[in-house]
């Protein structure tokens, strides 16, 4: 209890009268003297409405935004592909946007449908059979297959290639300090996994890449599916939405479990969300997916219907039962990326990705013809790739952003070994010749 805005001193005295106290400190007097806020918050006075709004205002204009300020070719995870206006309008319907969550189908049929054809659409890109309602993000995704793949093969081992997200790899590692998984980090050796690395260790639970992997570069999942079939671990594979266009799915190599980020299906850059995690794996495993899980049936009438199934959120708060701490999902996000998709088809999104992947051959071409820039690898890329520097790529970062181009990311020291050099670039369908052509010129100056 406390005294917000909306609440006069008259209103706090009777709520306060109703619990039989004389004042709200009454109501705290049992927490301990330690454990309480001394000499309240150091908050200055209020301000006129107008006035925050101006002071917010100046703050939001100190950030550079992709497509009107900088040229974008950083990746990474989030990437600025096209969103056409059909899914800016759908998605931003009030139908879609005040719901929150379908408690009672009889009351959501909309909003279920809409997830339902959700987790159809990520299920046939993902190629296993069974997909949830989404979840936060791709991190986050990652943990509870991590999670799923541990508990199905009772082995807390799991091998991370370090060719996942790095940002992933630290959001996992967070957790495992709690779930008490053993995270084996396994290098990469000319620009993929190298799983020779770990001959004699101790078999896994788990076995985790990405495909593509974050720099871009195309993993062999056979090989990964070997590792498993020969441990007895889950095969948790990291996979790119977009690409899957063009690309094998992780279930024709045999994935089990499947994570990835969704943002790239329709959903703005954002400065960092929200986004939107996506998370597949095989009909054995349905009872231990975590999060939500919505169904077709029939009505009392026979006509076709849609719930939860399977677990409901409850099922979470029971925490000696779950299997999960998830128990909700991204739905406006889900929603916006099944009207993308399904704007998209099977064709549009094979366009994109080849779009992606030709920008990004002629980009990569286009520096490497510079003087003192190097491949990084030659492992096939599809739409991202990491180059070699002369100088500093966070300073080249820095000096493009004059010149109105988001350069890429700059690799840290897991990839550069302390020398800084490494730049990850991604093209998506959005960049024309003429962008690109110019970001080579503006590149080359930097580096000069």
């Amino acid at each position: 209890m406390a005294g917000y805005t909306p609440h006069t001193d008259d209103e706090i005295a009777a709520m306060v009268s109703f619990l039989g106290l004389d004042s709200v400190d009454e109501l705290f007097a049992a927490v301990p003297a330690a454990l309480r806020l001394a000499g309240g918050l150091d908050l200055p006075d209020g301000r006129p409405e107008p006035d925050v709004m101006a002071h917010l205002e100046d703050l939001a204009s100190a950030n550079r935004a992709c497509g009107r300020d900088l040229v974008c070719f950083a990746g990474g995870g989030a990437y600025d592909h096209e969103i056409p206006a059909v899914t800016r309008a759908l998605a931003s319907r009030s139908e879609f946007v005040t719901s929150y969550t379908p408690y009672q189908p009889e009351v959501a049929q909309g909003v279920l449908q809409a997830v339902f054809e959700f987790q159809t659409l990520i299920a046939r890109l993902s190629g296993v059979a069974v997909s949830n309602a989404s979840l936060y993000d791709g991190a986050a995704a990652l943990v509870e297959a991590v999670n799923l793949a541990t508990a199905a093969v009772g082995r807390d081992g799991v091998w991370l290639s370090a060719g996942v997200n790095p940002s992933w790899r630290a959001v996992l590692a967070t957790f495992a300090r709690g779930t008490g998984h053993r995270l084996v980090d396994v290098p990469l050796a000319g620009g993929v996994t190298a799983w020779e690395a770990l001959a004699d260790a101790e078999p896994p639970g788990a076995v985790v890449v990405a495909y593509p992997n974050y720099l871009g570069c195309l993993e062999d999942l056979a090989a990964a599916r070997a590792l498993c079939d020969e441990t007895g671990a889950l095969l948790v594979v990291a996979f790119d939405p977009v690409c899957s266009g063009i690309l094998r799915s992780p279930g024709d190599w045999g994935a089990d479990v499947v994570v990835g980020e969704g943002q790239a299906l329709g959903l703005p850059l954002g400065f960092g969300g929200p986004y939107l995690g996506l998370f597949s794996c095989t009909l054995e495993y349905v009872r231990r997916l975590p999060g939500r899980l919505v169904g077709e049936t029939v009505d009392i009438e026979g006509r076709r219907a849609y719930v939860t199934t399977l677990r409901a959120r409850e099922q979470d708060i029971r925490r000696e039962k779950a299997t999960s701490n998830v128990c909700t999902n991204q739905t406006l996000m889900a929603v916006t990326a099944a009207i993308q998709l399904g704007w998209l088809g099977t064709s549009g999104l094979a366009e994109v990705a080849l779009r992606s992947a030709q920008g990004a051959r002629y980009c990569q071409s286009q520096l490497l013809a510079l003087p003192g820039v190097e491949p990084w690898s030659d492992a096939p890329v599809v739409r991202e790739f990491a180059v070699r520097l002369p100088v500093e790529a966070a300073v080249v970062v820095d000096r493009l952003v004059d010149d109105g181009f988001l350069a890429g990311i700059a690799l840290d020291d897991t990839y550069t070994g302390g020398h800084g050099d490494g730049l990850l670039v991604a093209v998506t369908e959005r960049r024309t010749r003429a962008e690109i052509d110019a970001f080579v010129v503006a590149l080359d100056k930097a580096v000069r």
